[in-house]
């Protein structure tokens, strides 16, 4: 059966049917691609259906001109009632904003059985309907103006490039186009003031886009005093989108923690990761321990300004909770501890104590002193590279590394102790005032350091990370050595 037009009702619905399914899976595979993964928000669900308007979109529009080129050719000579001509476009507009209904009923079926951060913004939801009906609007009006077969695909295609180019460019056309940038900002969330306008003004101009068509088509004033209207309301709609808005009062975030071994902060749409951040930064707040650079409390920031450790405060940033976000976090902050090196010899020792703090394996280095540093910083125990850390923070910070700080290198001198040629063990460099001189004994010592008259003997005391580790004995010349026994006399 045929409608006045001559179109088959039948292919009709086939056609849309199958509009439908394309719409569908494109949808949720294009949202699905725009989801910040590991967050638990519902802005993040909002930005990703929008998000898929990006594929959506285009296909809709394809479809409205296809629908229209058939409609052109069938109805030439006969006159329609305004209605009538716009029943197509708004059936097409019914269907694209049904499988983007579908599409977020999809991604909020799991959300709902868990908790989500943030609210739910409707006005984010009619955006992107109403950037769908801008799709079928824009279209349409190609496909009844342009009757061609291969009209469908330039109306895709070039609704595509369009609005991706709008995406994509600057701040200012991006608010015309139906989208948000991408990806969005977990701690400043999603404006609905902003979608609210974007709303006004994809109503508008697809309202004035088909009402100004059925006033060329029907030669009705009233479809044209409509169109006018609509044009005034998309004209609302830009003025508010170019005014700039109000700037947004920061709003303190309620963090959700973990306080134990460390206190771990993050946005509370992220707080499945804070068992894998706890677990990576506690390593690294015991090898810091004692130091200028010790934390107790890890505070995910968002990435505007410079938020630099203070008062035992790490910030962090996190984009997402992809795979190895946490050794990405931890990477980040360990850079910030020493400042780049400029020369090589200088940098290779530097990367030798990064590796450890990211717990990587230690790098041979370019050269063969590198080489020698990391197979003697390997050979220290774990809690003889914190005290290393400890005494030698300061020269680690500031660059000032050197292959004294690791044993003498394999030009070293003979060992003056034990009056044999060999390479010196010890550490022939004192520690930079602000460092901490060590309380465990350090690799090369002959035998353990002995209290003398002048330093009694002392118990030993926890760690900062648990344990226990002995007082320092003396130091000499910055080699932590026991003096030989004085020789002995003969008795009278």
């Amino acid at each position: 059966m045929r409608d006045q037009t001559g179109v088959s009702r039948e292919e009709l619905k086939q056609s849309a049917a199958m509009t439908v399914a394309v719409l569908l899976v494109l949808g949720l595979v294009t949202a699905w691609s725009v989801l910040i993964p590991g967050v638990n928000a519902w802005e993040n669900i909002v930005a990703a259906v929008i998000g898929s308007l990006r594929l959506t979109g285009p296909v809709a529009a394809a479809f409205a001109a296809w629908v229209a080129v058939r409609r052109r050719k069938a109805s030439r000579g006969r006159a329609l009632p305004t209605w009538r001509v716009l029943k197509a476009p708004l059936a097409i507009t019914v269907v694209a904003v049904g499988s983007f209904g579908v599409t977020l009923a999809v991604l909020a079926a799991q959300s709902v059985l868990t908790e989500q951060a943030g609210r739910l913004l409707p006005s984010g939801l009619a955006m992107g309907m109403a950037g769908l009906a801008l799709y079928v609007a824009i279209g349409w009006v190609l496909g009844w103006a342009l009757p061609w077969a291969l009209t469908p695909i330039v109306a895709g295609v070039g609704c595509y490039a369009l609005f991706t180019w709008l995406s994509d460019g600057s701040s200012w056309a991006e608010r015309f186009a139906p989208a948000t940038r991408e990806p969005y900002d977990v701690f400043d969330g999603l404006s609905g003031t902003a979608f609210a306008d974007q709303t006004l003004w994809l109503l508008g101009v697809s309202a004035a886009l088909l009402l100004g068509w059925a006033a060329a088509v029907t030669r009705k004033p009233l479809a044209l005093a409509a169109a006018l209207i609509a044009v005034l309301t998309a004209a609302t709609g830009v003025a508010r989108l170019v005014t700039p808005a109000p700037p947004r009062s920061a709003q303190p975030v309620a963090y959700s923690c973990q306080e134990w071994p460390i206190e771990v902060c993050v946005h509370p749409g992220m707080r499945t990761g804070l068992t894998e951040l706890s677990a990576t930064f506690t390593k690294i707040a015991s090898r810091l321990a004692g130091t200028p650079a010790a934390f107790t409390r890890v505070e995910q920031r968002p990435r505007e300004g410079r938020n630099v450790t203070s008062g035992g405060v790490v910030p962090v940033h996190l984009d997402d909770l992809a795979a190895g976000f946490a050794d990405e976090a931890a990477s980040e902050f360990v850079e910030t501890l020493a400042r780049r090196c400029p020369g090589t010899s200088a940098g290779g020792y530097r990367e030798i104590v990064m590796a450890w703090l990211r717990g990587q394996p230690l790098p041979g280095g370019p050269l063969p002193e590198h080489q020698y540093a990391a197979a003697w910083f390997s050979g220290l125990t774990e809690f003889q590279r914190r005290d290393w850390l400890r005494m030698f923070f300061t020269d680690f910070s500031s660059c000032s590394l050197t292959s004294s700080h690791f044993g003498g290198g394999p030009a070293a001198q003979a060992d003056p102790w034990r009056g044999t040629p060999g390479p010196r063990q010890s550490y022939p460099v004192n520690p930079t005032p602000g460092g901490t001189p060590p309380t465990a004994t350090l690799p090369g010592a002959p035998f353990p350091p002995r209290p003398t008259a002048a330093q009694p003997e002392r118990p030993a005391h926890p760690s900062a990370f648990g344990g226990s580790s002995p007082q320092p004995g003396p130091a000499v010349g910055g080699q932590h050595r026991v003096p030989p026994p004085p020789p002995e006399q003969d008795a009278p």
